[in-house]
């Protein structure tokens, strides 16, 4: 700075070093206590965060309860290893099986004759159309893989579940190959064209044929299914996997000639389980809150919270919640989390958890314990389901009305079928159009029905083996309506509903023809005298309509009129995952007093800007007038030099002499 390094030069006492002195005076105070602003600021962030993540960590546990899967959980054993036992708890109920394994599945294998050599001698060149299951693939072998080697690489290649591979039997080379899935809907089929005229010898590319007419290869392993007695009732399928049985429940079968018992009881251990993580989980957060907010009163001080009204807000709205009846529960055996175990620990405010007595309860109360934890609704028509809330639905009992029920949509032929039709290859084929999106082809078999209900059978069979209506998820049911005509439904209702007629060779021998069905139409109603909205079956209201809003409930029959009550009973657990989202959503408390204290932080920051311009400016002010009393001083220092000089040179000029 200009001036400053000749300060004192005058005076020899207003120097830079007084400067320095009087500007660290004047920042000390200001900066100390922004310091500590900073500081106590900074800490308090640190405290909420801690809550912040104390808060979130309750959501988990509440969430799982909130779900009432996870309030009837099942376990499954079985009484022999070679019978394992998998469980879906949404699915699954109480009982007891017995499986017996008659047959395990097996994957098929095929074995060639024997070549001479795996890369040099040739099998022949024409194309072969190689099928396993529902894939198929044709491959063409010609001069550039007319080996065996080369064959079980364009079979590998050929991406539909069938490996292959060459083997030296020390005698010559064979081709071996096998399906990937096991069962007899997963044989392998070998269809050849040789390019010597006969598809059928044993020369050439013949040599590889194996189909239902023709076995040039050895089968080695049979494709087989696996078959089981479960109860005494005979089971089969393609793996050794069992599923879609017994709802809930499927079988791995591991040998053959065993019997299992296979029990499965409720797992009111597992449900207690996680009960005992909410508890832990709560008083995690009634400890993380004690260490910020509490009071040591020994060391006769409070933590950085203490006192804090945020604090004090989330355990007032959380022990409201823990602690009141459940609405909805006001008359059931269970209606507080009192009534299943889960006390208040007066000294620590934490809770604890009587495990016998939450399981008998809920051995004794499954129904009301599950609404006590979980979403649950009620109605007095078994033909009325709960599907689902919104986030404003209110808790209480609504009407239903319904003032039209939903139907499917359905097509009927225009005469009725007789008997002995006849299925050729001229009205084998039909092509429907099904719910608006779906193209489904079938082909019937060749022959001679004897029965209209020979020929529902065979169209209902093809139906349920499409892939394409297994794709969209969907079937349509075959039956004859009252005339005996086909008729053709969708299981699916409401206005998207319905099954038409696209394309068909001749349908006259059975009464079809080119025609689009009729649609069928959606459920229409109230729901707390409100006009509902329909979607198929299911009948709801939208945001904004009262205290039922976002209500959604499965109308089934085709009753209208008055159609009971629903009471929607939201439980502990559900509620808390909303209160918990609710304080720790961005306009929640937490998120407010964070946002105040970051904003602080900015405002000190900016505070010690404004600081050091201050103090630059005080420097400066200092500096110029130190400058200025300093020149002051050399000047006066000048003139009693030049006054003393003077005096000196009036004095006697014998005053130093002798």
């Amino acid at each position: 700075m200009a001036g400053i390094s000749s300060l004192g030069i005058g005076s020899g006492v207003l120097s830079s070093d007084l400067v320095d002195q009087l500007v660290a005076a004047e920042r000390k105070p200001a900066e100390d206590r922004l310091t500590f602003e900073t500081q106590k600021n900074e800490a308090l962030l640190s405290a909420y965060g801690k809550l912040r993540s104390a808060v979130t960590e309750l959501r988990l546990p509440m969430r799982q309860l909130s779900a009432a899967d996870n309030l009837t959980a099942y376990s499954a054993t079985s009484s022999n290893d070679s019978v394992e036992v998998s469980l879906d708890n949404s699915k699954a109920g109480r009982g007891s099986y017995t499986v017996e394994v008659l047959a395990l599945a097996q994957a098929q294998s095929l074995a060639s004759g024997t070549f001479a050599d795996k890369d040099a001698t040739t099998v022949g060149a024409g194309t072969i159309t190689l099928k396993s299951g529902d894939a198929s693939k044709t491959i063409t072998i010609d001069g550039t893989n007319n080996t065996l080697q080369g064959l079980a690489n364009e079979i590998n290649e050929s991406g539909i579940g069938v490996t292959a591979g060459v083997i030296d039997t020390g005698d010559g080379y064979r081709l071996v190959m096998s399906s990937e899935e096991t069962g007899t809907a997963n044989a392998i089929s070998l269809t050849v064209n040789d390019d010597d005229g006969n598809n059928t010898d044993a020369a050439g590319l013949s040599r590889f044929a194996f189909n239902g007419t023709t076995s040039n290869l050895t089968e080695t392993v049979a494709a087989k299914d696996s078959q089981v007695r479960i109860n005494g009732i005979e089971i089969s399928r393609s793996s050794n996997n069992i599923e879609n049985v017994i709802d809930g429940l499927s079988f791995e079968v591991k040998e053959e000639g065993v019997t299992s018992v296979i029990k499965v009881e409720r797992d009111l251990g597992a449900v207690a389980d996680r009960v005992q993580s909410f508890v832990d989980k709560f008083n995690a957060l009634q400890g993380t809150i004690d260490s910020l907010a509490g009071y040591d009163a020994e060391a006769g001080r409070g933590g950085i919270l203490n006192g804090d009204s945020t604090v004090r807000g989330i355990q007032n709205q959380l022990r409201n919640l823990l602690t009141r009846v459940v609405p909805g529960l006001e008359n059931a055996s269970v209606r507080t989390l009192a009534d299943v175990g889960i006390s208040t620990n007066p000294d620590t405010g934490g809770l604890e958890l009587d495990r016998a007595t939450f399981e008998e309860q809920l051995e004794q109360y499954p129904d009301d314990v599950t609404a006590l934890f979980a979403e649950q609704a009620r109605t007095s028509d078994s033909q009325i389901a709960f599907e689902r809330s919104g986030t404003g639905t209110v808790p209480g009992t609504y009407d239903i009305t319904v003032t039209r029920a939903a139907t499917q949509g359905s097509l009927s032929g225009g005469a009725p079928v007789g008997s002995n039709v006849s299925i050729t290859t001229a009205n084998d084929d039909i092509t429907f159009e099904v719910n608006g999106g779906t193209s489904v082809s079938i082909t019937l078999d060749a022959g001679t029905y004897a029965t209209p209900q020979d020929l529902v059978d065979q169209i209902q069979a093809k139906l349920n083996d499409n892939g394409a209506l297994q794709a969209a998820g969907t079937s349509v049911a075959v039956d004859l309506d009252g005339t005996g005509a086909l008729r053709f439904t969708s299981e699916k209702f409401g206005d998207s509903s319905n099954v038409s007629i696209t394309s068909i060779e001749d349908g006259s021998a059975y009464g079809l023809a080119e025609v689009t069905g009729t649609a069928g139409q959606n459920v229409a109603g109230t729901i707390d005298g409100k006009l509902a909205e329909g979607d198929g079956q299911v009948l709801y209201l939208g945001s904004d309509r009262g205290d039922a809003s976002g209500l959604q409930v499965r109308v089934t029959g085709t009753d209208t009129g008055n159609r009971g009550t629903i009471t929607f009973i939201e439980g502990v657990a559900e509620r808390t995952v909303n209160l918990v989202t609710r304080i720790l959503s961005a306009d929640g408390a937490i998120a407010s007093r964070t946002e105040g204290l970051n904003q602080s932080l900015e405002e000190i920051q900016q505070d010690r800007l404004d600081l050091e311009e201050r103090l630059t400016s005080y420097r400066e002010r200092l500096v110029a007038q130190f400058s200025a009393a300093d020149a002051l001083i050399a000047q006066l220092n000048n003139t009693r030099e030049f006054v003393t000089q003077q005096l000196a040179a009036l004095a006697p000029q014998n005053f130093n002499q002798d």
